[in-house]
């Protein structure tokens, strides 16, 4: 499988699966390929990962990896909770 054409079986399973778990208070029509965007993607030898979100404002995204020796991919489903900076994470000996 080739990168354009795991990017966009990714975007599909995405958006199956949104639209299978979606609740009711999501937006109400289907969602489609083209409401999926990748953020990050890498392939390594017949490998593939890919982060994936969405353009609806629910906090989720989707990590897919391929396996090509074992020709599966593994779906993981993320909802952001919060984004909290911790400053001055080094002591002051640590700090150049």
């Amino acid at each position: 499988m080739g990168s354009k054409e795991f990017i966009e079986f990714c975007k599909k399973q995405v958006a199956d699966y949104f639209n299978k778990k979606k609740e009711k208070t999501d937006v109400n029509i289907p969602m489609t390929i083209d409401d999926v965007y990748v953020v990050w993607y890498s392939k390594s030898l017949q490998n593939h990962k890919a982060l994936l979100s969405t353009t609806v404002c629910d906090g989720m995204y989707y990590e897919l990896t391929y396996n090509g020796d074992k020709d599966e991919l593994y779906i993981d489903a993320y909802k952001k909770w919060e984004n909290i900076c911790v400053k001055n994470i080094k002591t002051k000996e640590d700090k150049i």
